[in-house]
């Protein structure tokens, strides 16, 4: 799908061939030489895929017999190791590119599901998607949802992601605890439900309530509500 899309972009763009970062053998099922052949005969694209990582390592290509670009100059990396690439990298001073371990985050069945529930409840944007990756997610109701950090890292990128209209909750400074973020239509009660979940993952010292400050981010003031933690039964009716 990804090949056959990259092919309709060439048309309209008027190019001539594509070019991807594959390297050969660096994934198990995707990027064998007979699999690589494959996706690009169904895509329409024989021919027309350069891949300059392993270029040396595989038949010259369309634009390479044209003389369109230089084979010399490509290189012959393959195998799962990384090691090639980090030097080239280093070498033109790239350095800030994503860790190459894990794979495609629709294979996480976690993040699936708060796909489908993002794309079946709530508007399908960049803004929303980036919450996905993120926190424990809770389904409030149809139109409302609320996001619960689960380390500093996660709190922080929580604030950063807010918008104007959303809601943040969090314990007093006495409390160890996450940052929330509710974003949707949150009613009086709706807020009273945040409060309590985001009670449920601070730290109580063994107490049975906490003071909770929440505002909307465009009010200026925050508010503090005493609660106690969600149940748990409670709380998996929620979750996401």
């Amino acid at each position: 799908l990804l090949f056959k899309k990259a092919k309709e972009a060439m048309q309209k763009e008027e190019a001539l061939f594509v070019i991807t970062g594959e390297v050969l053998g660096q994934r198990p099922m995707s990027q064998k030489l007979n699999t690589m052949k494959l996706i690009e005969k169904e895509a329409g694209l024989n021919g027309l895929v350069l891949r300059p990582l392993s270029a040396k390592v595989l038949e010259s290509t369309i634009p390479e017999k044209q003389g369109w670009i230089v084979r010399d100059k490509l290189l012959a990396i393959s195998g799962r190791g990384r090691r090639e690439q980090m030097a080239k990298a280093s070498e033109l001073g790239i350095n800030d590119y994503p860790c190459p371990s894990g794979g495609c985050l629709l294979t996480d069945p976690e993040f699936s599901r708060r796909l489908k529930d993002l794309m079946k409840y709530q508007e399908f944007n960049l803004e929303n998607v980036q919450l996905l990756k993120i926190g424990r997610h809770f389904r409030l109701n149809d139109t409302t949802k609320l996001v619960v950090g689960r380390n500093e890292k996660e709190n922080e990128r929580l604030l950063n992601l807010a918008r104007e209209n959303d809601y943040l909750f969090m314990p007093t400074d006495e409390l160890a605890g996450p940052t929330s973020l509710g974003r949707g239509i949150l009613s009086e009660e709706l807020i009273k439900l945040s409060c309590s979940i985001t009670c449920r993952y601070c730290d109580l010292n063994g107490n049975t309530v906490a003071d909770i400050v929440y505002k909307r981010i465009l009010e200026k003031e925050n508010k503090t509500l005493k609660i106690s933690p969600l149940e748990e039964t409670q709380l998996l009716n929620f979750r996401i």
